[in-house]
């Protein structure tokens, strides 16, 4: 069964390729993935990696962990379940229900 990791500290200049192909090293890497920002298209600095075993996420782990990548010193841990988001409210300038631009004392 395949095993789904949290990659972080990725260089704003790694590729998805470049991802896979260091993770390759520990084992069958079934996906790689950059999160990208939507408004710039950049990265967002870090990523996901999916290993087909749970072994070989323990091992991409092991040997990934704290190492260098692209000149970044990489995060490399088990990924947590997307926890549900409360939807959002509000928008705009000054946004949620604070109202307009506020601040300070008058007096």
């Amino acid at each position: 069964m395949a095993k789904k990791l949290y990659v972080g500290g990725l260089s704003y200049n790694t590729t998805e390729a470049t991802l896979r192909e260091t993770f390759a090293a520990a084992g069958t890497v079934e996906t790689a993935t950059i999160i990208m920002d939507k408004m710039t298209n950049r990265s967002k600095g870090f990523g996901f990696v999916e290993m087909a075993t749970e072994e070989e996420a323990k091992k991409a782990i092991e040997m990934l962990n704290g190492k260098e990548l692209d000149g970044r010193t990489l995060t490399v841990n088990e990924a947590k379940p997307m926890e549900p988001r409360a939807p959002r409210t509000g928008g705009g300038f000054g946004g949620g229900s604070r109202g307009g631009f506020g601040g300070g004392n008058r007096y």
